[in-house]
């Protein structure tokens, strides 16, 4: 991550942009049209240059906050932010298992603010 800038390296297919677009937290790209444009190999290396720590992902939850989770096996659950992870992109949810608060860790994608 640069200055708030992810770099993501695919195949560029309909299927691919559109899970790409429509992830949460993904604002803008860089070209001028409806699609990305790809960079170049020269201006990819001059940007990986600039950073000279290990990508950060920015984890816009706290403590305590309610989210709902999105995707995987608790889909549309509803728990709170008990612990976060940013280092590993992890949150751990207390998610109502079987009448019964469970810790459970879920990537930071699996989730989003209520």
């Amino acid at each position: 991550m640069l200055a708030g800038y992810v770099l993501v390296e695919m195949r560029m297919t309909d299927e691919s942009w559109n899970i790409v677009r429509n992830t949460p937290g993904v604002t803008g790209f860089v070209g001028s049209g409806n699609k990305p444009v790809a960079l170049l190999e020269e201006e990819v290396n001059q940007i990986l240059k600039q950073t000279k720590e290990a990508p950060k992902v920015k984890v816009g939850f706290r403590k305590g906050q309610g989210v709902r989770v999105t995707n995987g096996p608790f889909i549309d659950f509803v728990g709170i932010v008990d612990e976060i992870n940013a280092e590993k992109g992890k949150v751990k949810v207390l998610l109502t298992l079987f009448g019964r608060e469970t810790p459970v860790e879920l990537d930071t994608f699996q989730v989003e603010k209520i």
